[in-house]
């Protein structure tokens, strides 16, 4: 059961309407998802929705890594909707179907892309350990530039901000749709 009621765009405050007319008129098209919780606090929306469009098209890393990053927070968080959004993305964008349902099991995944194997490397090392091995940073230095370490760690933390916003309102899953992450 979801914990919270859409608010429509005739009940919203003027800073909430404006919120939600950028999100609108932004990149995505559209209002809805997060946005439709986080808009109780438009100023903190509207930062997120900058952020969040960044992260998705803006960055230097392929949407395969960005969507690789995503899935695996997502995972982390046992972010149901979070990876029902995300997991479809992923594969399009050329996350292999075999990683997506390795992460989803919270199974480690085999990637032939050794750029893939660091990124999840990335994530998984900084949720276990609360940190970046030296061997790790290095790697991701050499791989990515540290232009490309700091938007995986921005993509993490926009999407554990994301996931656990879902997770706290309950979100709840289209109908006919089973959960990723057994409850």
């Amino acid at each position: 059961m979801t914990r919270y009621r859409e608010i429509t765009p005739a009940e919203m405050t003027p800073a909430q309407q404006r919120v939600h007319d950028m999100i609108v008129a932004g990149r995505r098209g559209r209002f809805g998802g997060p946005f439709q919780l986080l808009i109780r606090a438009p100023e903190i929306c509207e930062h997120a929705a900058k952020l969040g469009e960044h992260l998705r098209w803006g960055t230097s890393l392929p949407d395969r890594l960005s969507e690789l990053a995503i899935i695996t927070t997502a995972s982390f968080w046992r972010a149901q909707y979070e990876w029902y959004a995300h997991a479809p993305l992923a594969e399009k964008a050329g996350v292999p179907a075999a990683a997506i349902e390795a992460i989803r099991r919270g199974e480690t995944p085999g990637f032939e892309q050794k750029d893939e194997a660091l990124v999840y490397r990335i994530c998984t090392e900084l949720f276990h350990t609360r940190r970046l091995s030296d061997a790790s940073f290095n790697d991701a230095v050499a791989t990515l530039g540290e232009t490309g370490l700091i938007e995986v760690i921005a993509i993490i933390g926009y999407y554990t901000l994301i996931g656990n916003t879902l997770n706290a309102f309950q979100v709840a899953l289209p109908q006919g749709v089973a959960p990723p992450f057994p409850e």
